[in-house]
């Protein structure tokens, strides 16, 4: 060290440092970089670190003060840093084929060896007075110690991060590049020159030169790097974003991110130097960079695709810019599009649904109120709930939107085509004189489903029921008129289902009427207004009284006596009869608890009180409760219990039978009479309808089929009761049939009054047209109800 200026000493080892920290800058920023770009930064890194380390040579050998006048072959000197800088691009680009240990020893032993190289290189390039000559005892550890240095330099390079990665590894290869040329030095022999070890004066201004040319290549390089990373980063960052972004100067576009490029389909060296406008079109007509504060819509070239456009101002390059923020709204606008779409529509069928339909009502009010005529066609589906239960909801999809297209060639293009819900749908025609408008319409309608719907060959086929209001006549409110098309539909379909009904304010009222009658009914429990009534059940040959049938009814405040007829089917309706039958049940059980042990009690249910599980648990407690004998009590229901569900009412009906209680099958005879039920339920009696009795002496067919179901009953070892016993000729046919019990006003009528009827229980009765006495009034009370008319 003593024959090197210390300056230049100094001199060499910064430019050697800064060479280090920018090479390995640089093999980080090839790190960060795809296959092709790192490639290119290999090469800068390895000629950064090349050149500098040259530097750091031709330096050092500028200050040894052994040397005289330094004279160098130019070949010579340029291979030295070309072989340094081939090297280390040798040994960076080991790390695709090595990327493991080995690959990090690799680089470190070329990058050694390539220093190495360049010395001694360096060294021939000299023209010195004599020959040089080497202490290999010296010069070989320095070789390895240099070398060993530059392998721990790569490995803290691999495994270290952030700034460590650069500071460490640039210490190390500083350090090894100066232990190489300051050991060497040492084992280096020059012959004695007759020149006085002195520094030539041109030496300050070369050692000056080089250092500068060398000092701005790396730091250049560095930059430029740098600012790569920087623009790089920039650009994936612009690429990122949700936004296409334009950058424009003097009106021309100098540079677009992907999405934008994405966005109008051409590639960015063809947008370079254009105008915006010819890409984007402000749907406003104006300018797109005219003074805008907010953002605007915009057409992309094509006429396909809608966009958002912002404006900004920023400095791009120095330059004061225009920036467009471009954001695609073609799919958010085809998603809202759709939205409000199905918001108005049926999503099945494609027709308007209710929210359209409120809308149109709005329209026909304020068309209407300047004198038009609009009518409203209800429409539902007969036979409908059969093809959904029988061929499932796939097969009823197809046929709502057969129905669908059948409506939509009936109606006018400017009718408004509704689909409500399930099989009901409406149309607001307007535009027509009325009623003859809608008579036509109705018309149309039933025509296309005549021909279209083959209800005689084709399972699938529906008819249609259609119910007419007018407004204003019917309603000039929508809500009222909706109203009032429902009525007219309703009495379309009680007039036999595939007609047309147009709106009478009589609907309206008999509406009224049924919704008050539901109203008290609701209220006769904690009213105390209904009662129970006792029908004598006689044997036919003794006309002895055997049993009483339980029958409820209502005497309102008002009204006075409401048939059973008329507030029975009105309780199933609305689901009151669960209560009401309830009621009926446990006031029947108590009353029947204080008559003679061979007097039965017989008890309609209705089938929708099977639709609940808990009766045969109702049945039980009112048993308990009053002590009433299970066997004295008989459940008599019709074939419509076992229609709805058939399991759980034979559930139901076991578990009742399990319990004691007998069970009979009314109004045999009607309805299916299916025997599959007789089959599948061992019924303790048959009840033979009174629409049979009542032609029996005029009609020999009735007399037949009484015959055949006392003959089924006798098979099965049923008893048969014959309902609806008017007269002593129909009482003695019914006996002569073999009918072993009857029923009817031959032997009284329903009454509440059971005392003195009771005592004579077991006499014969009197005469034939004699009245069962009373004693007992039932009270009224709370609960559900018996399906039965006397």
């Amino acid at each position: 060290m003593d024959e090197h200026a210390w300056y230049l000493v100094l001199v060499a080892m910064v430019l050697c440092g800064v060479a280090s920290a920018g090479m390995y800058l640089l093999r980080r920023r090839a790190r960060e970089c795809g296959t092709q770009r790192r490639r290119v930064w290999r090469i800068a890194a390895a000629t950064v670190g090349g050149l500098g380390f040259w530097a750091t040579h031709f330096i050092a050998m500028l200050g040894h003060q052994s040397t005289g006048p330094l004279i160098c072959s130019p070949g010579l000197t340029l291979l030295s840093a070309g072989v340094m800088v081939v090297a280390l691009w040798s040994a960076f680009s080991l790390r695709d084929r090595m990327p493991g240990h080995g690959g990090t020893v690799a680089i470190g032993i070329l990058s050694g060896l390539g220093v190495t190289a360049m010395h001694f290189i360096g060294m021939a390039a000299l023209r010195t007075a004599g020959p040089i000559s080497y202490d290999m005892a010296i010069v070989a550890p320095v070789i390895l110690g240099s070398t060993a240095l530059m392998v721990a330099a790569c490995s803290l390079f691999t495994t270290l991060a952030g700034p460590r990665q650069i500071v460490w590894p640039s210490l190390l290869t500083t350090f090894g590049v100066g232990v190489l040329h300051f050991g060497a030095m040492l084992g280096t022999h020059f012959a004695q020159s007759t020149h006085h070890a002195h520094i030539p004066s041109g030496h300050p201004l070369l050692v000056a030169g080089v250092a500068l040319v060398g000092s701005l290549i790396v730091l250049g390089v560095v930059a430029i790097a740098i600012v790569d990373r920087m623009l790089t980063d920039l650009r994936g960052l612009a690429s990122a974003a949700l936004e296409g972004l334009v950058i424009v100067q003097d009106d021309r576009i100098i540079e677009a991110n992907d999405i934008f490029v994405a966005l109008v389909g051409h590639p960015v060296d063809d947008l370079r130097g254009t105008s915006p406008d010819r890409w984007l079109t402000a749907l406003d007509g104006q300018a797109l960079r005219e003074d805008r504060l907010a953002p605007f819509e915009a057409e992309i070239a094509g006429g396909d695709r809608l966009c958002e456009v912002a404006v900004r101002m920023v400095e791009y390059r120095g330059r004061r810019s225009e920036v467009l923020a471009v954001r695609d709204l073609t799919e958010s606008r085809r998603a809202r599009d759709k939205i409000a779409y199905l918001a108005r529509h049926d999503a099945l069928t494609g027709l308007s649904n209710r929210a359209s339909l409120r809308e149109a009502l709005v329209e026909a009010e304020r068309r209407t109120a300047a004198g038009e005529q609009v009518a409203l066609l209800a429409i539902d589906l007969d036979r409908f709930k059969a093809i959904n239960d029988l061929f499932g909801h796939a097969a009823g999809d197809d046929v709502l939107c057969q129905v669908a297209d059948i409506l939509r060639q009936a109606a006018a293009p400017g009718d408004a085509v509704v689909r409500m819900g399930g099989d009901e749908f409406m149309i607001l025609q307007w535009d027509q004189p009325q009623p003859q408008g809608a008579q036509a319409l109705a018309g149309r309608i039933m025509d296309r489903f005549a021909e279209q719907m083959d209800v005689a060959r084709n399972p699938l086929a529906v008819r249609a029921s259609i119910g007419v209001a007018l407004m204003p006549d019917d309603g000039a409110v929508g809500e009222t008129l909706c109203h009032h098309a429902d009525l007219a539909l309703y009495r379309a379909k009680e007039a036999g289902r595939g007609t047309c009904c147009f709106f009478d304010g009589d609907m309206d009222r008999a509406v009224q009427a049924r919704r008050q009658l539901e109203q008290d009914l609701r209220h006769t429990l904690v009213r105390d207004q209904l009662y129970l009534v006792y029908q004598p059940l006689v044997c036919s040959n003794t006309q002895r009284i055997v049993g009483y049938e339980a029958l409820v009814r209502w005497k309102h405040p008002e009204r006075g006596e409401i048939p059973p007829s008329d507030f029975i089917p009105l309780a199933e309706d609305s689901g009151f009869i669960i209560q009401l039958g309830e009621w009926v049940i446990r006031e029947a059980c108590r009353a029947a608890s204080h008559w003679p042990d061979h007097i039965t009690l017989a008890v309609n249910v209705s089938a929708v009180q099977f639709q609940v599980d808990t009766l045969p648990d109702i049945v039980r407690a009112a048993l308990v409760e009053s002590g009433f004998d299970p066997r004295r009590l008989e459940i008599e229901i019709t074939e419509s219990v076992l229609m709805r569900d058939r399991d759980a009412a034979l559930a139901v009906l076991h578990r009742l039978k399990r319990d004691g209680v007998r069970i009979a099958m009314d109004d045999f005879g009607t309805g299916y009479s299916s025997l599959s039920n007789l089959q599948a339920f061992p019924f303790d009696k048959l009840k033979i309808d009174r629409s049979f009795v009542s032609t029996l002496d005029s009609d020999d067919a009735a007399r037949s089929i009484i015959r055949a179901i006392v003959g089924l009953g006798r098979g099965l070892n049923l008893p048969v009761v014959a309902e609806g016993v008017e007269t002593e000729a129909q009482r003695r046919m019914v006996a002569e049939e073999g009918c072993a019990q009857a029923q009817g006003y031959l032997f009284g009528r329903p009454s509440p009054d059971l005392a003195e009827g009771m005592g004579r229980a077991a006499a014969p009765m009197p005469s034939a047209m004699s009245r069962p006495a009373a004693a007992i009034v039932v009270p009224p009370a709370i609960h559900a109800a018996v399906r039965r008319v006397a």
